[in-house]
């Protein structure tokens, strides 16, 4: 299914042959990847759990984002509030608006079930392009502070700079 398609990108249901794809293009840039993320994707969309979407640049695997349609950890957990998650492009094909446009598609998915979209976002360095797009998206943050590993991390509380580290946020659509 495609669900965008405009000049050189294309946003489609993400496919079987896409994994090993991200995962190789991720390890190249120094990143721990694996096909069997991606493939869990792609599974969880068959057990109707979630949206499992591509984008493609110039006819190749640029970027993914995932719409889970209960969002199962954090403070909106198990709310019935959709939470988009693993949004990634790959770094060679950045800052040509396939991320915006990944962000777009996902939030008009969402809109066909909720008025109300969350999505966590980690803490460290590597996330500080994803910190200003959905700030400048209108996502805000929620309001319980920090969690890491799933849990509120207490003032003053061990946690460590991790991807575990996240602060939620959300966006009323319209």
């Amino acid at each position: 299914m495609i669900y965008f398609m405009k000049n050189n990108i294309v946003i489609r249901r993400m496919q079987d042959t896409d994994p090993q794809i991200f995962s190789n293009e991720e390890c190249a840039q120094g990143w721990h990847a694996s096909p069997q993320k991606y493939d869990m994707r792609i599974s969880d969309e068959k057990k109707g759990i979630s949206v499992a979407l591509t984008a493609e640049y110039q006819n190749h695997p640029a970027g993914y984002i995932n719409v889970y349609w209960n969002c199962t950890a954090g403070p909106f957990a198990d709310k019935n509030i959709p939470e988009i998650v693993d949004f990634g492009v790959l770094e060679k094909y950045r800052n040509k608006g396939i991320g915006g446009l990944l962000m777009d598609t996902a939030e008009k998915i969402v809109l066909t079930r909720s008025k109300i979209v969350c999505i966590g976002v980690g803490l460290h360095a590597g996330y500080g392009s994803a910190q200003r797009m959905y700030v400048k998206r209108g996502y805000i943050p929620d309001g319980s502070g920090v969690w890491y590993r799933d849990q509120i991390c207490t003032p003053y509380g061990d946690c460590c700079n991790d991807d575990d580290l996240v602060l939620y946020l959300s966006k009323e659509l319209d």
